[in-house]
């Protein structure tokens, strides 16, 4: 396997990177602070085709392989991690299971303007009670007639202050456990959709989390995702393409914070040398560049088994696991590098500090991605 980018490849990265550092960069630290969403910018990624990365030419989108989505995810997030958040998820878990599961007329009705970046999707799993049993659901679908008349209450939901379709996982037979599990699109604007107020996250703030909620939205039946009952496999399906995405956005956070603990090592001075001549320094920046290498090298792995057809569960949840607890490791250690002046906001490693610790969190946790791994392993050794 070929681990250096070709030429195609190397041209999305500087393109990606060159936006970034143009339209993005600049404003970063303020829409972190003011947690605002930046619409300008977001309509300008959305021409660009980030919000299609991988959906049909035919639908709208860029059609692109998986490797090319990490290396735009990574890109991003590297610049403002909040933004790289609401592309991932946006594309991962919002648009794939939609061209994965859909019908024609839901893929022409749904799909088109999501890939577009004419309207923002949302993945509507976690609830007040519910987040890593994905089987315990407790929002409701009933049939009557040719409508569903569902009951939701969705918590932080990534893009959920401006998603205006949304993948509610729900239970249309609330007696059959994970089997009665199905998944219904809802728009904003249907009668009884609400949306509450947004989190005041502790990182990637410029992405608008908050509830959802559902209070007798009568939906149409056409708006089921597959069948009745395929909830379990839509999730799982979107979740193993997800955690590639979040790895990439790890990754990204990862590398932002390196450069910076490598950049601050040179200009500052004690001892009348720059600190990046003593050895403890040095040793830091060894490890940092040691484990974002091989963060790549299993983000690109996994994502790579996912273009050639290839299982690649396990794959995606090691991926996720490393990107993003590297992530961790290294904007701690970036941080000390800082000093006492990385932990004001003066520097932006404070920001990639507070934006690195959720990604051991969301589309899977640290402990379930080790029980999914060691599921795996185990199989391959029975």
């Amino acid at each position: 396997m070929d681990f250096l980018l070709d030429e195609k490849l190397n041209i999305v990265k500087r393109s990606v990177r060159s936006f970034c550092e143009r339209e993005i960069q600049p404003i970063a630290r303020d829409i972190d602070h003011e947690a605002r969403f930046p619409w300008e910018v977001v309509e300008k990624m959305g021409k660009l085709g980030y919000f299609g990365i991988q959906a049909p030419q035919e639908l709208g989108g860029a059609g692109m392989d998986t490797v090319t989505y990490c290396i735009i995810i990574e890109e991003i997030s590297r610049v403002c991690s909040g933004l790289g958040l609401c592309v991932t998820v946006h594309n991962s878990v919002g648009v794939y299971p939609l061209v994965a599961f859909g019908n024609d007329e839901q893929k022409k009705r749904w799909v088109t303007p999501l890939a577009r970046g004419e309207k923002i999707g949302a993945f509507c799993l976690t609830e007040p009670n519910i987040g890593s049993d994905a089987a315990g659901v407790e929002s409701t679908a009933i049939r009557n007639g040719d409508h569903y008349i569902v009951n939701a209450n969705k918590v932080l939901i990534t893009n959920g202050g401006v998603a205006d379709i949304c993948l509610i996982f729900t239970k249309t037979d609330p007696g059959a456990g994970h089997k009665g599990l199905s998944v219904i699109v809802v728009e904003r604007g249907t009668p009884g959709f609400e949306i509450g107020d947004l989190e005041d996250l502790s990182g990637n703030r410029a992405n608008p989390v908050s509830s959802i909620r559902l209070n007798d939205c009568k939906v149409p039946v056409g708006n089921l995702l597959g069948k009745e009952g395929m909830g379990m496999k839509i999730g799982l399906a979107a979740l193993d393409t997800g955690r590639i995405g979040i790895a990439a956005q790890a990754l990204g956070i990862a590398q932002a914070a390196m450069e910076e603990g490598i950049k601050y090592s040179k200009e500052r001075r004690q001892f009348n040398v720059p600190i990046c001549q003593h050895q403890s320094v040095q040793n830091m920046i060894a490890d940092m560049a040691t484990q974002v290498e091989s963060a790549r090298l299993m983000v690109y792995r996994a994502a790579a088994k996912r273009d050639r057809g290839l299982p690649f569960s396990k794959e995606s949840a090691m991926a996720k696991l490393y990107a993003s607890e590297v992530a961790g490791k290294v904007t701690d250690m970036a941080l000390q590098i800082h000093g006492g002046y990385g932990y004001i906001k003066t520097y932006p490693i404070e920001r990639f500090y507070r934006d690195a610790r959720v990604t051991r969190i969301y589309e899977g946790t640290s402990e379930i991605h080790r029980v999914v791994i060691a599921r795996s392993i185990l199989d391959e050794y029975k």
